[in-house]
């Protein structure tokens, strides 16, 4: 049977932080709370302007863990670069644009492929595992595979936001996207991961799709355990995913 694995995203204790531009609340601490309550690895997003995460960020978390760091960045020689100094166990590939609040969609396989294809390489000659975040087509799996990628991370965003708007029939479609890439994927000896979006009940839908075998949750993690606690939010999450 397929282990699945929650990892847990801390942007936002650093957008937290830097609202105040000082050291509390810690990224540390949050990432350690995480894995001590049943995430198995922490994801960061090293965004270019660094809205949240910094360089630093990511340095001490590599240095501190002794679980996973998987370090989400855009496609760039700079990135590409600071990848190789601070060896994450896994790099996630994802598109940016400096005026998103978030990421939109997943990135888009079929443009600048000579860096893309020489970015993998290199990345991979490093042993660090390459994730590609894509949106849930098979053109883009296929394409994945071609690139030979170790991973694909779906993006659940939309999937996510027409289930919280109620949108019965986007959302079944929306779903049997996912369902369909995740095996395909699968099927083709491609890791399988999924992320963006994901809440209690979003993750238990997708929990069903048993080729999925990694969810990286961060927004929603942050936000609840305002109410919550931290610790309840990731072992509730932890639960979810794994039982």
């Amino acid at each position: 049977m397929l282990k699945r694995k929650l990892g847990i995203n801390i942007d936002h204790v650093a957008t937290l932080r830097n609202i105040r531009g000082n050291t509390f609340p810690s990224v540390l601490k949050a990432a350690l709370v995480s894995l001590s309550s049943g995430a198995d690895s922490i994801t960061v997003h090293l965004r270019e302007d660094q809205r949240h995460i910094k360089p630093n960020d990511v340095l001490l978390l590599k240095k501190k863990l002794n679980k996973p760091l998987n370090l989400e960045m855009a496609l760039t020689k700079k990135m590409i670069s600071f990848a190789i100094k601070v060896k994450p166990e896994f790099v996630c590939l994802v598109p940016e644009k400096r005026k998103e609040l978030t990421t939109e969609g997943g990135l888009n396989l079929f443009y600048n492929l000579p860096l893309l294809k020489k970015s993998i390489s290199k990345l991979k000659s490093f042993n660090i595992s390459v994730s590609l975040f894509i949106d849930p087509e098979i053109k883009m799996v296929k394409q994945a595979i071609k690139l030979k990628a170790d991973n694909v991370e779906i993006h659940t965003g939309s999937y996510c936001n027409f289930l919280n708007n109620e949108d019965k029939n986007k959302s079944k479609s929306e779903f049997n996207k996912i369902k369909l890439a995740a095996r395909f994927a699968f099927k083709n000896k491609l890791g399988v991961h999924c992320g963006h979006g994901l809440n209690y009940t979003s993750t238990k839908n997708i929990r069903t799709i048993k080729e999925i075998s990694e969810y990286n949750i961060g927004h929603f993690v942050i936000s609840q355990s305002v109410f919550d606690g931290l610790s309840n939010v990731v072992k509730k999450l932890s639960k979810i995913i794994k039982n």
